[in-house]
């Protein structure tokens, strides 16, 4: 797994993990921005009638930059919308200020979240015959 991805470190949080407030405020931000992308029709054509997961946000210990991890059930394809996630960014931290009782919301940074896909990867590997025959030893 990579240092991106959602099982790697996030510059900024201590070695004792993030503290309440961040993941407190994570969860919110992660909550209404899945049903942002459950609701709403963007106008943008790279994301018309694209289903969008949003599988973990993770938050600055200032509160100013989140990191969101997106992801496409089924498809593999999700990296290729993110320079359409970048551009539809100020309409979604419009709606979150709505949402959220923040004093300021932070910058959105997306991230592809591969952990899926590697969990298939392995699961795949732990399928083959060769793979299989060593484990039963």
């Amino acid at each position: 797994m990579s240092e991106s991805g959602p099982a790697g470190k996030l510059a900024g949080h201590s070695a004792s993990g993030p503290s309440q407030r961040q993941l407190r405020v994570a969860e919110e931000v992660r909550r209404v921005l899945a049903e942002i992308f459950a609701r709403t029709e963007f106008r943008d054509p790279d994301l018309a009638d694209v289903r969008i997961t949003v599988t973990e946000v993770r938050i600055s210990p200032d509160l100013k930059h989140a990191t969101v991890f997106v992801a496409r059930l089924g498809r593999s394809d999700v990296a290729e919308l993110l320079p359409a996630l970048k551009r539809v960014t100020p309409f979604l931290r419009t709606r979150l200020s709505h949402a959220l009782r923040l004093r300021g919301v932070p910058d959105l940074h997306f991230q592809p979240d591969t952990a899926l896909d590697y969990a298939m990867e392995v699961d795949n590997m732990l399928r083959q015959p060769e793979v299989r025959r060593d484990l039963e030893d």
